[in-house]
Parts: C-alpha cells; sequence; structure tokens
C-alpha cells in the first residue's frame, strides 16, 4: 500500500557520511522526499504517519552499486517474467541488501531496458537503473559457449571493435540507442587487447553526449592505457598483475579516475588454488585499494553483482580490511557515485528536498531492516512485502 508520509523513528542518522551522526533521530518522508530530518525532539510527526522503528539502527542514504549485471538466464525475456517474479528477483539480489540505484556494466540493453521500464512505471519494486547496455571487446574477446552456460549466462550478441573507427560507431550506435555510459574490455582471456587510440574513441563520443566511460582491465597494463585513453571509471582492482606502483597512482590521480574494487570475485575465481595463492590474491588486491584511497582517490562501491553471490557481507569486510573505515564505505555507496553520476542534487543524502532513498541497518553490514525507495518502502525484513 502506498504511503505518503513516513517517519524513521528513534535510530542513529547519518545524513551523509562527512557529517556527524544524529542520535535517537527521526526522518520525516512527505510525498517520495525528505521533509525533515534532525533529532526526535525537534521533528513533529504528522498525524496518521506511518512510523517505522528504527531504534538500534544506522540510518543512511539508499546505497548504489555501481558494478552490477542483469546477464543471468533469470533476467531473459523479461517483459515476460511475471512481476511478481521480477520483483522476487529484484529484491533478492537488491532491495534486501539496501541497493536502491545500480550501473549495470553490461547486459543485453534491451532487455535491461525492459526491467526498468517495468520499476519506472511502479509495476514492480526495484532500483534505478543505470546501463552501458553491451560492452565493447577486443576481437576474438568473447569466453565460449560452454563458459558462458557455466556461469549462468544468457548468450547475447555483443560488439567486437579493432581499432577507432569501429570504436567509435559502435558507441555511438548505443548512444543512440540511449545507453547511460560506455563500458571497455581493455583485454581478454585469448590475449587480445584494445589500443590507447581505440579506447580514445570511444571516450570522446561518449564524453561527448556527457556519459561516464567504464573498463575491464586485466592487468596495471591495461589500467594506465585505459586511464590515458580518458576512460572514467575503473572496473576492478588487478591483482594478477602486482601492486599498483606510483607512476600508476599518480596517472589515476591526475585523471581523477574512480575504482570499483569488486575484491570479492578475485576470491571467488580462485576458490580451487591453494590457500597460499588465495592469500595472494588477497594480498594484492587489498594493497591495490589501500593504496588508492590512500592518496584520496575515489572509490564506488561496487561488487560485479551477477557473476558473483548476491550477499555484500564479505566485499564490505575486504573494504574495511584494505582500510576504508565505516563512514569511507558509506560514502561509496552514497555520496561518490551521486557525485560521480550527477546525482548529487537529488540522491546520495539525507537532506530536505532531496529523494527519500533510505536504509535502515544494523552496522554491520549488511543486515537491512528497511529499504526505502522514493519514499516507499520496498524491502521490509520483517514483512518482505511492498
Amino acid at each position: 500500500m502506498d504511503v505518503l508520509t513516513l517517519a524513521l523513528v528513534g535510530g542513529t542518522v547519518w545524513a551523509s557520511p562527512s557529517e556527524q551522526p544524529i542520535h535517537n533521530a527521526t526522518v520525516l518522508i512527505e510525498g517520495g522526499k525528505i521533509a525533515a530530518v534532525g533529532p526526535a525532539s525537534r521533528i513533529k510527526i504528522p498525524p496518521g504517519a506511518r512510523k517505522l522503528d528504527c531504534t538500534g539502527l544506522t540510518v543512511t542514504a539508499g546505497f548504489w552499486n555501481s558494478h552490477v549485471h542483469f546477464t543471468e538466464r533469470k533476467w531473459s525475456d523479461a517483459a515476460a517474467i511475471p512481476a511478481p517474479e521480477l520483483e522476487r528477483q529484484l529484491r533478492d539480489m537488491l532491495l534486501r541488501y539496501g541497493f536502491t540505484s545500480v550501473f549495470d556494466l553490461s547486459s543485453p540493453w534491451e532487455n535491461t531496458r525492459r526491467i526498468r521500464d517495468r520499476i519506472q512505471a511502479g509495476e514492480v519494486a526495484g532500483p534505478r537503473i543505470l546501463s552501458v547496455g553491451e560492452a565493447l571487446l577486443p576481437p576474438d574477446a568473447l569466453p565460449n559457449d560452454t563458459v558462458v552456460a557455466m556461469m549462468g549466462w544468457m548468450k547475447y550478441p555483443t560488439p567486437e571493435v579493432a581499432d577507432a573507427a569501429q570504436a567509435k560507431a559502435a558507441a555511438t550506435a548505443l548512444l543512440d540507442r540511449g545507453v547511460d555510459g560506455i563500458k571497455l574490455f581493455a583485454s581478454g582471456q585469448r590475449g587480445a587487447s584494445m589500443s590507447q587510440e581505440t579506447m580514445a574513441a570511444a571516450v570522446e563520443e561518449a564524453h561527448r553526449r556527457g556519459k561516464p566511460v567504464f573498463v575491464h582491465p586485466n592487468s596495471a597494463a591495461d589500467v594506465l592505457r585505459a586511464v590515458q585513453a580518458g576512460v572514467d571509471i575503473i572496473g576492478h582492482t588487478t591483482p594478477m598483475s602486482g601492486p599498483w606502483d606510483e607512476a600508476l597512482l599518480s596517472a589515476m590521480k591526475e585523471r581523477h579516475v574512480a575504482v570499483t574494487p569488486t575484491l570479492t570475485i578475485w576470491r571467488w575465481y580462485a576458490r580451487h588454488d591453494r590457500a597460499s595463492a588465495q592469500d595472494k590474491i588477497t594480498d594484492t588486491e587489498l594493497s591495490q585499494l589501500r593504496a588508492w584511497h590512500s592518496q584520496g582517490g575515489t572509490v564506488l562501491y561496487g561488487s560485479d553483482l551477477g557473476a558473483i553471490d548476491y550477499d555484500p557481507t564479505e566485499e564490505f569486510a575486504l573494504m574495511s580490511r584494505a582500510g576504508m573505515t565505516f563512514q569511507q564505505i558509506v560514502a561509496s555507496l552514497t555520496t561518490s557515485p551521486a557525485e560521480r553520476f550527477g546525482a548529487s542534487g537529488k540522491l546520495g543524502r539525507i537532506a530536505v528536498g532531496l529523494e527519500a532513498d533510505v536504509v535502515a541497518f544494523r552496522e554491520s553490514f549488511p543486515a537491512v531492516r528497511y529499504t526505502i525507495r522514493s519514499g516507499q518502502v520496498v524491502y521490509d525484513h520483517a514483512q518482505q512485502v511492498r
């Protein structure tokens, strides 16, 4: 049932990760917007408002996951998935963990757009979805059909580009179809790579339209080539290539890139290796993230959902092990992506007049109690109903 006025009462509210928390606070939501926030003693709750008890909970702006994929077979033929089933899948993947906004970094665009359209029409509860559509790959970089099937993904055509002209044409076609950004694979599993000039051509077209460009790197050399080509977001750490050196970190900082660390996935890929090999992967990826954020580099929470298990507990724990504080992790989930993707005027903070995307959780991530999007309770742990 739609409720126009909500009051979250009794929680510890972080209006933004750069501000001091407000204890025993009230967040008042009216018409899908934040109407008031402050100590409970100062906020008058209107008669008839629905009250959500947040005693013992931490309350922040809704979370962003800046690296997900709607590529699993469960999403195929999205227009025909019954609404209750589609909503359940969105809840299990995203809403139950507090994610109210996501950036999909490669999936069949028309299918993902249908999911977004059904959410926007109010047919199902779900997050805001931004998407790059199909990623651009170097020639011969696609995994074979057996690998695709084993990973549980849909099979769909993905543009392969061999030179700058092809990259520009492919990026133009995607942008004309309405995608929100461009994703490049700097190299493929079979050795093919995308040149700096090729990447730069796609970047130029995306930036001309005001859209960000992401890159999937497999090595530090891939990261440097992408940074020099003007890419905006580095989609992974690269633990197979050793620590990121000062030259690379300086280039990244100079170009103001952001990083989605995706730490859990590398441990998942290494799960069949010896313990010492797994430890080496973990130590390297943590050192890369530690070096980046210690320089003040922008970190966007991104876990590669759709390729790994949905539960973000391990990702949060690894970010903490890399030296990120609670406030820094919250920033990677809220203010940093809102700023990076041009949404800070309406999302990322709990402030009067902003969109009422809010999550209430136990400070031990990710025990989410309530997820609220635009003033609507889209996840209630106790009820698990809209």
